[in-house]
């Protein structure tokens, strides 16, 4: 299929969902009501595919209850990253997770997270350009779902690629499906790339807990 058939697809799904876009930090109140946010310096941006609103098992709204500086936007595009921010800013500053097949286990397995140049090898100076980094944007929905998000938003190229290594499985296990074994759901994405971007162990920590803690509120653990 090719990628305009492919998003001529996407958009009558969409059409047909009758899903609008929206800003929700709404959530199951028996996991989120002892959230403390941290006072995250690496800014946190969600975009959720409108089809993936109404998953039982989503964490989009989970993973920007535990920021202060976190947005979670429902919707296929947005013009620009300074339009969903309001607010001047450099996409150049900002990492996107990339969605290509690089895997960091490959590529560079002594490291979690990888910044990507466009032929999906790692750049030079890896440590430099991650300290460069005010700000990661976080695709949320299914493959495909995110792959329209990544295709429907031509400023994301102009964003760091990063991709990561986890030592382990996402701990979705086998409620949800995952296209590959180093695929994380997008709190653990979040947990994972902003405690290490801010060294600060204790994020990853607290989003995990908070993740397990949904899954046994499901009877999944």
């Amino acid at each position: 299929m090719t990628a305009g058939a492919y998003m001529r697809r996407m958009e009558d799904e969409v059409a047909a969902s009758a899903k609008s876009e929206g800003n929700d930090k709404q959530a199951a109140p028996n996991v989120c009501d002892a959230i403390v946010p941290f006072d995250n310096r690496i800014e946190v941006l969600v975009l959720q595919h409108p089809q993936e609103q109404d998953r039982t098992l989503g964490t989009a709204v989970l993973t920007v209850r535990h920021f202060r500086h976190a947005i979670l936007k429902v919707g296929l595009s947005w013009p620009s990253l300074t339009k969903i921010l309001g607010r001047p800013a450099d996409p150049h500053r900002w990492a996107v997770l990339y969605l290509g097949s690089a895997k960091a286990a490959t590529l560079a397995p002594d490291r979690e997270v990888v910044v990507l140049n466009r032929k999906g090898e790692p750049e030079p100076n890896q440590d430099a350009l991650l300290r460069e980094i005010e700000g990661v944007v976080l695709l949320d929905g299914n493959w495909s779902q995110a792959k329209a998000l990544w295709w429907r938003n031509a400023w994301m190229l102009k964003c760091r690629r990063v991709i990561l290594g986890p030592r382990r499985p996402s701990r979705y296990g086998h409620l949800r499906r995952e296209p590959r074994r180093d695929s994380l759901s997008t709190i653990e994405a979040a947990a994972m790339l902003v405690s290490r971007l801010e060294n600060r162990p204790e994020i990853e920590a607290a989003l995990t807990a908070s993740f397990e803690k949904m899954l046994t509120g499901h009877g999944a653990l």
